[in-house]
Formats: structure tokens, sequence, C-alpha cells
């Protein structure tokens, strides 16, 4: 009974707290009361407009999707089922590529090109170096590194060839060897087998790639033991005694000692160990110490000092890629503040290169001079035909004047001269350089052809970053010489003179490597392969871009007080056995 007392008088204690006159008789309860009522009130409401809010929000929204998905299939109507963009460096324009029949048809030809060269190169150079078609024979002119082979492998997996990729794929796995007694080109052996390697690991993700550039990139690393930074040029691979070569007068050669930055940092990236980017980077620190005003280094560079010595300056053999490697470290790194040092220097280097340019009569083509001291040589290598490619990839790095000043001349002028090279002859094939007189416009210098890629190079560059359909037309033209003059039985040869085409009896790797698949990417679309993610080596061997937020500090002396900011021959190297 107690119990049930109890719990009758709890009830109506609890009743009584819904009775007005409680609250009424004790007015700070009632206040409470009333506050909370008016906080709940407020939160309900303000949750109940947010939500009303978010729909409309998404209703907006669906019908803008829906708009877009209109609009995209509207122009998939017009222009067919691939839809590519591409971005113009630093600025927000977009443009729409679209893939024609043709093209399809030509990347098939292409393709078909490279199959034949390489089945050749597989059935009789297996592992060697390159392939004499003529005599259907391998040579080593590398050291025996299976240059060819290691050259192809993106260009096969690129090119969808997945059985030919696993065969290259598994030699490499199983016999490759670096331990060879041999005085190897640090320039070749960085652009072509550590470049390649990093490549075929980049597309394929495949460990054994990543594992064999880290060995043959710490074969060449006593190359750069120098008092300046600056690398010897050659080193035995098996003992690591390094040295220049004997034409060179003890120097160190520019491109040769510049173009190692990309693959290197890409192996610091990919492995965590930094010390192969700290060793290329020590040569662009070394060389800004005495950087001139006008950006244009001399061929010559003392390994001792790090200064320059007297020697000629050029965009072409022994010169161009250390400038086309300054603009791609930069783009390496996603254009971020910690790069931006490599872009200052590589726009300081095109102001020097606007005064080598001068044009012919009557004629008016644009070329690129080579510079002696005060004096100007009236010259331009195939090699210096890279430049356009280099310049309108560049371009949109500056603001929109000279943006488009870079791009014009890269677009209406260079390439155009370049093209004439190979138009101008009567295999329609370029020879090695050019000579330029009053009233003659141009003449062959040294008349070989040995396969090269630069002109190819920048007509693929111009027609992902323009779409002007005349660089597909103009690159088409140049596979077809190749096919009519240099396609053999057993591969594909150079010509000893571009005049009367007499062949020679070499299938160079970069063929495979660089000229084979810049024609298939120029009749490719351009998400193949996309220059928002990807950056060419100078042996055309792509490297995914990653964003770089270290520090770099390439200032000179003078500059040091200041706040850190945060931000072959080329191919000359393409040096024949005995040279060293």
């Amino acid at each position: 009974m107690a119990r049930t007392r109890s719990s009758s008088a709890s009830a109506s204690s609890g009743w009584r707290y819904c009775n007005p006159s409680y609250y009424l008789k004790r007015p700070k309860r009632l206040a409470l009361l009333f506050i909370g009522f008016v906080c709940v009130t407020l939160v309900v409401w303000d949750r109940q407009t947010l939500v009303r809010e978010h729909e409309v929000d998404i209703s907006k929204l669906n019908e803008e999707v829906m708009e877009l998905r209109n609009l995209v299939e509207e122009y998939k109507s017009k222009h067919g089922d691939v839809i590519e963009r591409r971005k113009d460096g630093d600025s927000s324009k977009k443009s729409a590529l679209p893939v024609e029949p043709i093209d399809d048809e030509r990347r098939e030809k292409v393709k078909a090109a490279m199959l034949h060269a390489w089945n050749s190169y597989e059935k009789y150079a297996w592992g060697n170096d390159e392939l004499q078609p003529q005599s259907r024979q391998g040579v080593n002119s590398f050291g025996g590194l299976g240059a060819t082979l290691v050259d192809s492998l993106d260009t096969l997996y690129i090119m969808g060839l997945k059985d030919e990729f696993q065969r290259a794929r598994d030699w490499v796995a199983n016999t490759l060897d670096f331990n060879k007694d041999y005085e190897a080109s640090v320039f070749e052996t960085t652009i072509r087998v550590v470049g390649g390697l990093l490549s075929a690991y980049d597309l394929s993700e495949d460990e054994v790639f990543l594992d064999k550039a880290r060995d043959i990139a710490d074969r060449l690393l006593p190359a750069w033991n120098t008092p300046s930074g600056i690398p010897y040029n050659v080193i035995n691979l098996a003992r690591g005694n390094a040295h220049n070569p004997g034409w060179t007068g003890g120097n160190s050669i520019l491109a040769d000692s510049g173009t190692e930055q990309v693959e290197f940092i890409a192996l610091s990236q990919r492995t965590g160990d930094p010390k192969y980017q700290q060793k290329a980077e020590n040569v662009i620190s070394a060389l800004n110490r005495s950087f001139p005003d006008d950006g244009l280094l001399p061929i010559y560079i003392n390994p001792a000092s790090g200064t320059s010595s007297y020697s000629a300056i050029t965009f072409g053999a022994m010169g161009d890629s250390f400038y086309e490697y300054l603009l791609k470290v930069w783009i390496q790194g996603n254009k971020t503040a910690a790069v931006r040092p490599y872009r200052e220097m590589w726009e300081r280097s095109m102001k020097g290169l606007l005064s080598l340019i001068r044009r012919t009569t009557p004629s008016s083509f644009t070329y690129i001079c080579e510079k002696n001291g005060n004096s100007l040589t009236d010259k331009m290598d195939e090699l210096a035909c890279f430049a356009p490619g280099m310049l309108a990839l560049g371009s949109f790095g500056y603001g929109p004047e000279e943006s488009q000043k870079f791009l014009s001349l890269a677009e209406e002028v260079l390439a155009w001269t370049c093209y004439n090279f190979y138009q101008s002859t009567p295999t329609k094939l370029a020879g090695e350089n050019y000579f330029f007189h009053a009233g003659e416009d141009m003449s062959v210098g040294t008349s070989w052809n040995i396969l090269r890629p630069e002109t190819v190079e920048s007509l693929f560059y111009l027609w992902r970053l323009t779409g002007n359909k005349t660089y597909k037309e103009w690159g088409w033209n140049i596979f077809q010489a190749f096919e009519k003059n240099s396609r053999v039985e057993a591969g594909y040869v150079g010509l000893k003179d571009v005049n009367t085409g007499v062949k020679d009896n070499m299938m160079q790797s970069f063929f495979l490597a660089e000229t084979l698949k810049y024609l298939y990417l120029l009749f490719s679309p351009s998400s193949v392969i996309s220059l928002d993610e990807w950056v060419f080596n100078t042996e055309a061997h792509p490297i995914r871009i990653v964003p770089r937020n270290d520090v770099t500090n390439l200032a000179k002396p003078d500059e040091q007080r200041k706040p850190t900011i945060r931000l072959r021959n080329r191919k000359a190297g393409r040096s024949r056995p005995g040279d060293y």
C-alpha cells in the first residue's frame, strides 16, 4: 500500500509542470521556458530553410547538367563520338579536337610501320642495341644495353602491342645487365635507357622497370662527382670511372650535362631517394651562377669551375635539349612555385633566341642562327626543329601578348621552315643541316638523313595546342617520304644523301622511340598521352607529371641574401663508337 501511494504522488507531481498557474507563480521559470521555446523554434525554422534552399540548388544543378548533356550530345552528333580537350597552359581556354576517320586510317598505317620495324629488330637483332637492316644483323652502338628494345617499350605500350611489349618486358627482367666494361655516354644512357624504363614503369606500373632504372642510374651517378657538380659526359658502367671525350678539350657539353633533370627528378619521386634529383639540380644551380642576361650558353662548360668555355651558341647539336629541359622541368613539376626558377631561366633564354632569328630572301623563311662570339652563322640544324614545338608548349605560360608572339613564331614561321627542309629535297626528306644565303633561301649542308624526329615532334605539339589540321597533313607527307625512301625488307634505314636517295645501313633506335611515336600520336585522340598529365623527355618518353612543393633555390650568389622562393649532340650524345 505504501508503494502505491508513493507512485500516485509522483505522478501528480509530474503533471503540475503542465499547469499554466505553476509558471505564473514562478516568473523565472516562465522566462526560461519562453527562451527555450524560441531557441527550438529558430533551430527548426533554420533547418527547414536550409532544406528548401538545398532543394532549389539541386534542382538548378540538375537543370544545368541536363543542358550540358544536351550540348555534348549535339556536339557528338556533329563531330563524332570522341570529344577531346586540352588546357592551354596557364590560360583557362579549352578546345575540342574532333577525331576524323582518316586519322584512324593513318594511325593504323603508322602502327603497321612500327610493327615492321619492331619485327625486323626482333628477328635479326634481338637484344642488340640497333639493327642494321641491309645486312640483317645487330650492332651494339651503346655497349649492349638493348637500346632499341628499351627505347621502344613505351611505343609498344601506347600502340597497344601487348604481346610485343610482354616479350620485351621479359627480356628486360631476365636478360638486361648493366655491368658492362663499356665507356657509356651519360646523356644517351639517361635519355634512352633511364627515360625508357621510367616511362614503361609509369605506363604499366611494373616494378621491374623501376628497379632497372635505379640500377643504371646508380652506375651513372659518379659522373657528377666534379668540383662544380657539372658532370663528366662519359663513364665506365662497370668501374665507375668518368671523364670527358678527348675532342672537347676536357670540357663537358651543355646539352649532355643539362639534359638529365627530367629523368633523375622522376626517379627520386618514384623511389623516395633524393640523391638523383640533387645531383641533377645542382647542375642547374651551377649554371645559373653565371647565367647571362640573354640566357644563351656556349656548348662547352668547364666541369672544374662550372663556367662556360669559349665555343658556339646553338639551338642545334650539343645545345638544344638544355633549353628544352628548363621548360619541361617546370611542366613536370606541374608549374608550381617550386619549379618557377626553371621557367624564369627558360624565358630569359627565349629572349636570347629572338636575337638569333633571321629571315631568308626571297621566300622569307625564318631560321635560328648559330653564334660564335659576336658573329652569327647562317646555319640551322634539323635538330633545332624541336624549337617550334618547345615554343608552342611554353607560350601558354606568358601573358596574352607575349604568348601570341611566341606561338606565332612557332606556328607561322619556324615550323614552315622545318617542313621545307623536307619539301626542298628530291626525296622529300630533310638533310642534317641547312645554310642560308641572301637571295637563295636555303641549301642542304650535311646531306644525310638518319630518321630524325624533331620536325614531326613539333608538328605533334602544334596540332595538340592549336588544332590546326595543316600540321597533320605535313606530318603525313613526311611519313610517306619515309615509307617511300627508307623502308626496306628488314626495317627502315637512313639516307646517305637526301638528294640521291642512296641508303645507309642503320635503323636508329630513336626512329621507334620518337619518330613513329610522335607520328602515331599526331593522328590519335588528345586523350592518348594527354599533355595535361604527361611530359615527354628529349627521347619522346612520356613521364607522368607530379606536382612539386619542395624548395628549389637556383639563385645566383648576389641573390642568395633574398628570401628563398618556394614556389644528342641533341642527341649530341648521338656519337659514333670510337668517339670516346
